[in-house]
């Protein structure tokens, strides 16, 4: 009996499937041998070496598989192709008592039989740069979990966490927050017209965007009336017609992080529903009549290459279903990032069976969708890009230019399968430069500029992704790690905002420890542990060149007595003792609580603190968003801020009170700013008004 050690249980029923009776598959469901939880377990002073120990909860299986093993003819280790899973064979070497160059280590991208029977045949000796690539992260990230963890839960809250990545990450959703805050919206008018011809039946927008061939919106509404008036009475006359025939890129297949991003955008599924699903697609599902089928490569991947057998594959099915007009000369390849690994394939069907059409009705539906999308993206990757004629036409009224673009689709190409531009078809009159067309009324609307957007888990991971801030098989986990330490919440279950508590966290660890969270310096480490990959360097020295100056920020961080928290003190007297009450947290949110604890041990609830009433008629302003009114709201900690009454469809929100005046310097609207229950003399919001510069 030969031995093949897997580590999802997930697989296992699969592989049995292909390999027979004279195999034993057994899961190790992840590592077996780890750091332990409790301790440090890394000696700095003796070149970091780790100490790891069987994880209590898996002694009972380590000991059974010893058993077995003893009685195997062969042993074969097979877990994720992967530095993690090479990690994972390299510990299970040291249970079994195996010698990692003499063992039968084998990998496959796709559960598949040929797959798994391929691997088999070419056994390989354990990667130790592969381990030592592992190692390198595993104790970078304990040195400073365990080391800066409670730094921050002294210094701001008990029980805190901090992590290389999962702090970096924070950073970026706050960055994006304190922009949103500090975003002073600019007015402008957007100027539009319909206008026909005799040429073409219908009619067809044009707006309004240079005027004498500088880009040019009106900035308020003297200018838009001012605009409307000269352009009404003017000849709208075409002064350019630009024709020419664009083509849309194919898409790359699927990569992690793409692939997560489309299953959060397209398919509006969270990260974590889209982790477990793409998981069973990669390890089996049930199809009606067929029992469980592992259907996608490998889901772990910064590679967009794919392997000639799948190229081939792609072209055979072209051909076969769509004709040889949708195939190139030769096969596509896509350059993957330089950051890329390229260990594996990209994200496709392992086989060509299974097609959409054929798997409709017998596969969970989630599952279902997310395969297609899959497919879909595979071949469309594999076939010519569409081809639109495309047409744009620039009028000329009163020196002031319009344009209208439209186009149509010569040849359809990869959009056949997967469309990734929503835009919708039209076509234009064929006109000519100096042809005077029709316009109807001009119209006139007041905009504002907007604040970046707030992430969503699919835009965080991009931005993750595209900063190099940890490897595909991290990014969920990160966005979800953030989520569940209370330092991000959902708003209208989409965007994601930092809470107090992650703004406070970033803000303290930007200070003193700001190497680590420099975002150069998280993806700068990726590449010295590819470097480790490739044979380049030892792990241990790349620990050490980071370890030092590490150590010395934070104990200026601990004994930095000005960075402690303060207390915030409420007006409410504690009935048990007398004592003003001060503001505490929990990782359920503010409460009050007795500051004589814990002699005195009594709390209360934030919403028991009696609000001062204010004098609303002197906080009544007008909505820069909308034109609403805004009004003073009270939060639960006791401070003043100004919204949008006709909140949740208008979510202005701001400390300062934006009142319904002109500045006289440059016609900008005016902020007052609140001390208290008082207002303070108005300012004006734009920066570059020439009151600023006296």
């Amino acid at each position: 009996m030969d031995l093949l050690l897997i580590e999802s249980p997930g697989k296992v029923e699969t592989i049995k499937k292909f390999l027979g009776n004279d195999y034993e598959v057994i899961a190790t469901k992840g590592h077996v041998r780890d750091l332990p939880e409790k301790t440090l377990a890394v000696d700095v002073e003796h070149d970091f070496a780790p100490t790891y120990e069987i994880i209590p909860d898996k002694k009972a299986f380590a000991k059974n598989l010893v058993s077995k093993a003893k009685n195997a003819n062969n042993i074969y280790l097979a877990t994720d192709p992967d530095r993690e899973g090479e990690a994972i064979s390299w510990h299970l070497c040291n249970i079994l008592g195996i010698a990692p160059e003499s063992a039968k280590r084998i990998t496959f991208n796709s559960i598949t039989k040929d797959a798994v029977l391929e691997g088999i045949q070419a056994p390989a000796p354990v990667n130790i740069n592969l381990v030592d690539a592992q190692q390198a992260r595993r104790v970078l990230d304990r040195l400073i979990g365990y080391k800066l963890s409670p730094l921050i839960s002294r210094k701001i809250r008990n029980k805190l966490s901090a992590g290389r990545v999962q702090s970096v990450a924070l950073k970026i959703v706050v960055e994006r927050e304190k922009e949103i805050q500090n975003f002073v919206p600019q007015e402008y008018w957007d100027i539009s017209t319909n206008w026909s011809s005799p040429k073409a039946k219908g009619e067809y927008k044009a707006e309004m965007f240079a005027f004498n061939g500088k880009k040019y919106l009106p900035s308020n509404e003297a200018e838009a009336l001012s605009v409307v008036e000269k352009v009404k009475s003017s000849p709208f006359v075409v002064s350019k017609v630009k024709k020419s025939v664009t083509t849309t890129n194919v898409p790359a297949p699927y990569i992690t992080s793409t692939l997560q991003q489309d299953a959060v955008n397209r398919l509006k599924m969270t990260l974590k529903s889209y982790t477990q699903a793409a998981q069973n697609l990669y390890e089996g599902v049930e199809i009606a009549g067929e029992g469980k089928v592992a259907l996608i490569t490998y889901i772990r991947t910064d590679s967009t290459r794919l392997s000639p057998a799948a190229q081939e594959m792609a072209k055979e099915y072209i051909l076969a279903n769509y004709g040889k007009e949708y195939l190139p000369s030769t096969p596509n390849v896509f350059k993957s990032k330089k950051s890329a690994q390229d260990a594996h394939e990209a994200i496709r069907p392992a086989y060509m069976k299974y097609t959409p059409e054929y798997l409709n009705g017998k596969m969970d539906p989630q599952l279902y969708k997310l395969y297609c999308l899959i497919f879909n993206r595979f071949l469309a990757s594999q076939m010519v890009p569409a081809k639109y004629n495309s047409v744009a036409i620039e009028f000329t009224s009163a020196g002031y230019q319009f344009k209208t673009n439209g186009r149509t689709v010569l040849f359809d190409g990869f959009t056949k399968l997967f469309n990734v531009d929503d835009e919708k078809s039209k076509l234009l009159p064929d006109l000519a430069e100096g042809e005077e067309v029709s316009t109807g009324e001009f119209s006139k609307e007041q905009k504002f500029t907007r604040p970046p957007a707030r992430y969503t888990e699919a835009s965080l991971v991009n931005v993750l992704d595209e900063k190099g801030i940890g490897r595909p098989a991290t990014f969920a986990a990160t966005v979800m790690t953030i989520a569940s330490r209370g330092y991000t919440e959902k708003k209208d279950n989409k965007f994601i905002v930092p809470t107090e508590l992650g703004i406070e966290v970033v803000d303290y660890l930007e200070k003193h420890v700001p190497d680590l969270m420099n975002i150069q310096f998280t993806a700068e480490m990726e590449t010295k542990l590819d470097e480790i990959e490739d044979g380049g360097k030892r792990w241990q020295d790349t620990i050490k060149d980071f370890y030092g100056d590490f150590l010395g920020a934070l104990s200026v961080a601990y004994h930095d007595s000005n960075s402690k928290k303060e207390v915030e003190t409420s007006d409410i007297k504690c009935e048990k003792c007398g004592a003003m009450m001060v503001f505490r947290e929990s990782k359920y949110g503010k409460f009050l609580a007795c500051p004589n604890y814990p002699k005195c041990k009594n709390t209360k609830s934030v919403d028991a603190i009696e609000q001062k009433p204010i004098p609303q008629q002197q906080f009544k302003g007008k909505c820069p968003k909308c034109g609403g009114v805004v009004t003073a709201k009270v939060s639960k900690r006791g401070k003043v801020f100004f919204g949008c009454d006709n909140y949740p469809q208008c979510d202005f929100m701001s400390w300062e009170l934006p009142i319904d005046q002109k500045c006289p310097h440059c016609a900008q609207s005016l902020y007052c700013k609140v001390n208290k229950d008082k207002l303070e003399a108005p300012h004006c919001i734009n920066n570059d008004c020439p009151s600023k510069k006296k």
